[in-house]
């Protein structure tokens, strides 16, 4: 196995830069997932103890979570390469043979939305999860010819915003399937406190615990919310992020209390005022809040439905009496 680990996130933008260097790299500073931490633990020792790459590993739920992060994990435990790619990114089977081709021996393979695979990629990967071997086809017409090349064995981390999308036999060729859940209050505040001392910025117990409650259970919101108050307390205080600055600084980047930004609110003031409470299609409140329909089911309906503000119904989305209450209370 070789010795380097691939860090396929870095480049010169600051946000990003940022984000690389609050990743984790290891399992032990991952913070919550408990279930799918013993899991993996058990994998990738099991894998070490053998000398072999470890299974293949599908990871699924909303955005945000922490299945990127996790892959890398992956990847710097076995002390391996990680290559990165993603679902839409292939769109020839000729595409995923010069990624597999170039893999070392343990190397992680890592499929972002893998949902979206086309399906002569995806007959691809079949003998190549399974076998660890794929067929190229080489010339054109009668004289075209098939050969087969043996792959090193590597591991496969597919992660998936729609589990249900993706075929059965895919789904059935990885080892391990899991689905992450949206963090607790307790487990933000830990990511947003480690996420300021990675940053360097001076951030109270209270300050902490505001900016996870508003984080909607998804760490990249926390990170994010961090770096908008730490922001905020640069130009408009000393620096420093007290209870009061982090509250002025949420207001002033409008988000409330549950966490809701200004599509949020815009959904739930389209469907109580404009559409009085629904039902209303996913298609026609999309286009009331500008916003592309995959968008609304994806990023922002589930938290919506999580905290009971409306709901989903065969005639349409509905809101619900809290929807109406916080409004009327903002």
């Amino acid at each position: 196995m070789r010795d380097e680990f691939l860090d396929p996130f870095i480049n010169s933008e600051r946000e990003v830069s940022d984000e690389v260097g609050l990743r984790p790299r290891h399992l032990d500073d991952f913070v919550g997932q408990r279930e799918l931490k013993e899991h993996l633990d058990i994998v990738l020792g099991a894998a070490k103890q053998r000398g072999q790459a470890a299974d293949h590993i599908l990871l699924a739920g909303p955005p945000g979570l922490g299945k990127t992060t996790l892959a890398g994990i992956v990847a710097a435990e076995m002390n391996v390469a990680m290559h990165v790619t993603s679902g839409p990114a292939l769109e020839r089977a000729g595409d995923l043979a010069s990624i597999l081709t170039k893999l070392g021996e343990g190397d992680v393979l890592f499929i972002d939305e893998i949902h979206r695979l086309s399906r002569a990629v995806e007959e691809i990967l079949y003998p190549a999860m399974e076998d660890f071997q794929i067929d190229i086809v080489v010339g054109k017409g009668p004289a075209a010819s098939s050969i087969r090349l043996t792959l090193p064995r590597f591991t496969l981390i597919g992660a998936t915003t729609r589990t249900g999308m993706i075929t059965g036999p895919l789904r059935d060729r990885f080892g391990l399937v899991a689905r992450l859940d949206y963090y607790d209050a307790e487990e933000l505040d830990s990511i947003v406190t480690r996420a300021a001392g990675i940053l360097d910025v001076p951030v109270t117990k209270e300050a902490s615990i505001h900016i996870a409650r508003r984080s909607r259970g998804t760490p990249r919101i926390a990170n994010r919310l961090l770096r908008r108050v730490r922001d905020f307390a640069e130009v408009r205080s000393d620096g420093h992020i007290t209870a009061d600055t982090a509250l002025e600084a949420l207001r002033v980047f409008g988000v409330d209390e549950l966490g809701l930004d200004k599509v949020d609110r815009a959904i739930l003031r389209s469907l109580c005022e404009q559409f009085e409470g629904g039902p209303v299609g996913l298609t026609t409140l999309a286009i009331a809040v500008g916003e592309q329909p995959e968008t609304v089911e994806d990023v922002y309906e589930p938290f919506l439905i999580q905290q009971g503000l409306i709901a989903r119904t065969p005639r349409g989305r509905v809101a619900m009496d809290a929807a109406r209450l916080h409004l009327a209370n903002p």
